[in-house]
């Protein structure tokens, strides 16, 4: 990259190389609006999937449809698409013939610009439009307001350029994401088979494991706030203790806090609310604070012999939602109400588990903290690849840093 011999002019968009223009975004593509489906018309077996935007950057449910329409109305695999309500940017569609919803627009490039190019552009622009919007998290732009959008446009040899290093850069990044999702896939399996037992670590194959209670193991914190801490969290089941200003962007704790329970680091606490992934609820280890004030809806405890039971190991015993067996049994009738399960402290505590040793819960606590670990460094490498991505995007689609073009 080089800025040498580059003579800048102004335009709309501020200042932009001499052989560069400023276009409307109308100028140099086609956007065209998918069907229209009332939700009595999607099926559940038909000819053909409806992209709607629910499966436009996640893996909602699809629904399908037999009807034959103007082939414009259909998305082929390589098609450039632009969801423009809710889930919100451009996507290469990858797979067979498809009919695409109404909230989605099929991006057709005209002669002045490379699909490759319009593919970051458009990217780049949404990050633009994310930034200046006002209000929640719900999104949607006209197709109208779309094409009156301005964009730099530099000669077709340098999109031709700057798409391929972007190209290198998104290549590097899906690279590093498929690691991760092996690297999980192997600790999840891992976990499976170490936390129960199925398989073995050397050196601990003929000790036995032992069945006990939880109440054997663990002793309930019911302390109370009386030193009227201010941290007050909340336990995500992705996320575990979150200040509940951060996760609701705002407290909805009472003002008065004196009657909260007060868990100190190394602790455990059981949130009996169901989500996703963690249908019998999700039973979090407080790691990241040294004290936290939750509400008394949770059941909190801590080992009660930290030289015989590994805090570590059962951090991940209780991730591995190992206690959904027994809290099947013992969530009585009338659960579920007002989104969380009903189990009472005295149940809970009766559950029985079976573990192992303490020095084979060090073992394989070990073995999964390692996992942790390269999964966590591979995940701080995926956000360096953004950012570094997203600083090229920054000076090469605006001209401040230009491409030798051979």
């Amino acid at each position: 990259m080089n800025n040498n011999n580059t003579i800048y002019k102004d335009s709309p968009l501020g200042k932009i190389p001499g052989d560069w223009e400023v276009k409307l975004l109308g100028e140099v593509a086609t956007f065209i609006n998918g069907k229209a489906y009332k939700q009595e018309e999607l099926l559940t077996e038909a000819k053909y999937k409806v992209l709607r935007v629910g499966n436009f950057f996640t893996k909602g449910d699809w629904y399908y449809s037999n009807l034959e329409m103007d082939e414009d109305k259909y998305v082929n695999d390589g098609d450039l698409m632009y969801a423009w309500s809710a889930s919100f940017g451009p996507k290469f569609w990858i797979g067979e013939k498809t009919i695409f919803h109404y909230h989605i627009w099929k991006v057709i490039p005209k002669e002045l610009i490379t699909k490759q190019f319009l593919f970051f552009i458009l990217a780049f622009d949404t990050d633009k439009i994310f930034n200046s919007k006002q209000g929640g998290t719900m999104f949607h732009i006209t197709k109208g307001d779309m094409e009156k959008r301005k964009i730099n446009l530099p000669p077709l040899s340098e999109q031709k350029g700057i798409a391929n290093i972007l190209g290198l850069m998104d290549t590097a990044i899906n690279k590093n994401n498929f690691i991760i999702a092996k690297k999980e896939l192997q600790k999840k399996w891992l976990m499976q088979k170490l936390l129960t037992g199925k398989k073995r670590l050397y050196k601990f194959e003929k000790e036995k494991w032992e069945e006990t209670s939880l109440g054997d193991l663990f002793e309930r914190v019911t302390k109370k706030n009386a030193e009227q801490n201010t941290n007050v969290v909340t336990i995500s089941a992705q996320r575990g203790f979150v200040r509940q200003t951060d996760f609701f962007n705002k407290s909805i704790a009472s003002e008065i806090v004196d009657n909260y329970f007060l868990v100190e680091k190394g602790e455990f606490c059981y949130n009996k609310s169901y989500s996703n992934g963690y249908p019998w609820g999700a039973t979090k280890r407080l790691k990241d604070f040294e004290k936290a004030v939750v509400t008394t809806l949770y059941i909190c405890f801590g080992l009660k012999n930290t030289q015989k039971n590994s805090g570590d190991f059962f951090e991940h015993f209780f991730e591995a939602n190992l206690l959904d067996k027994g809290l099947t049994k013992i969530a009585h009738e009338g659960g579920r109400a007002h989104g969380l399960l009903n189990v009472t402290p005295s149940d809970f505590f009766s559950l029985k588990i079976t573990i192992p040793t303490y020095g084979e819960q060090i073992a394989i606590a070990q073995v999964l903290i390692t996992a942790d670990k390269e999964i966590q460094l591979l995940k701080t490498k995926a956000e360096k690849l953004k950012e570094q991505k997203k600083g090229l995007m920054q000076v090469l689609l605006t001209g401040k840093k230009r491409l030798v073009i051979n």
